[in-house]
């Protein structure tokens, strides 16, 4: 078997998990730009309870994927490298800010101050910003327009970035990250936090971005046909089947919101997502870079591949335990901000009750 397959394969699900875990962490400073009125506060708690301890970890599958493809596929990680260099800059500067500005409007002594204040709306802007110009980045390969006709990277071609494809693309990607987002942050609402206000807000706002992700990706459909023909003809005729499980997924997860099922919505927009992406990578096989990198002519020698998944196979044994035990002892109940004592006491009261009928 083509060991450089089996690395890609495992890198697409790098992303996909980046995507579901760390595309969440996005849409959370989306949701968190609209927390106004009298829920703000308790919205702003929440998204901080959920965002705290995973947050820096979720990053771990970036910087998984980043380092695979250098080491699989060195060739098309210099073409992206250079190719995507302004789209990639905007990324990565917007990772750092929002990092920043999370744990500095985390800390601060004054919530409703101006350094608390300021520093919310860069932590939302770069969380808005950071995934469309990573929509933006798939749009441009998926266009088959990155690299020249001679073979060379084209690191100018602004152009192809500001098409329509390109910022329908760059939306779709803010848009399933505030979907991802609103619907863990139900869970988190009605589980951890037991706030039935904060559940039904989040339970709308998961319904309303999983409508604009469904009209966006439709629209993206279109726009492909002229805009990335080579993505085009591959759903046609390779994941075809993909695409209509992932409408159908789609459905399912509203219909499971609707229903207030939520940890069946939660499992359901996980799996939407990864069938999403994994649509893309069946529609561009065997393309790295279309239509000039593929597989067989970008792949690194297959013995260090070889051994580079030997090691991931090992990392992966330390990585997913940990990852585990971090958000099952963090995702814990915990005193939600904006509720006096006494409603805190009797709603671990409640809980308790509920607890004891439950065993």
């Amino acid at each position: 078997m083509d060991v450089a397959l089996i690395a890609l394969v495992v890198l697409w699900w790098a992303l996909i998990v980046y995507a579901a875990l760390g595309g969440a962490d996005f849409g959370a400073g989306v949701w968190d730009l609209f927390a106004v009125g009298q829920l703000a506060k308790r919205q702003h708690g929440l998204i901080n309870h959920a965002l705290g301890p995973v947050w820096e970890a979720n990053h771990v599958w970036l910087i998984f994927l980043i380092v695979g493809l250098f080491n699989v596929f060195p060739s098309a990680f210099y073409a992206l490298s250079i190719a995507l260099f302004f789209p990639f800059t905007i990324v990565l500067v917007g990772i750092v800010l929002r990092g920043a500005a999370f744990v500095y409007r985390y800390y601060a002594l004054d919530e409703s101050g101006l350094f608390a204040r300021a520093w919310s709306r860069v932590f939302s802007a770069s969380s808005v910003l950071t995934p469309f110009f990573l929509g933006v980045s798939a749009a441009g390969v998926a266009s088959g327009m990155l690299i020249a006709s001679d073979g060379v990277p084209r690191a100018t071609y602004l152009a192809g970035m500001l098409s329509p494809f390109a910022i329908t693309i760059g939306a779709m990607a803010v848009a399933l990250c505030a979907t991802l987002a609103a619907v863990y942050l139900v869970v988190e609402a009605r589980d951890t936090v037991r706030d039935e206000a904060l559940t039904e807000s989040y339970r709308t706002k998961a319904l309303i971005a999983g409508a604009i992700t469904a009209v966006l990706g439709a629209l993206g459909l279109l726009l492909s046909i002229s805009e990335a023909p080579i993505i085009w003809q591959g759903m046609l005729t390779r994941s075809l089947p993909i695409v209509i499980a992932t409408m159908i997924i789609g459905l399912a997860t509203a219909i499971a919101l609707y229903r207030r099922y939520y940890r069946l919505a939660r499992i359901l927009i996980i799996a939407e997502t990864a069938f999403l992406l994994g649509s893309w990578g069946l529609s561009q096989y065997p393309y790295i870079i279309p239509p000039r990198y593929t597989i067989a002519n970008s792949a690194n020698d297959p013995t260090v591949i070889t051994i580079l998944l030997i090691g991931i196979v090992c990392g992966l044994v330390i990585l997913l335990p940990s990852l585990y035990y971090l958000f099952s002892v963090f995702k814990l109940p915990y005193p939600i901000p904006g509720l006096r004592r006494s409603e805190q006491v009797k709603q671990t009261q409640e809980r308790k009750s509920n607890e004891m009928i439950h065993h």
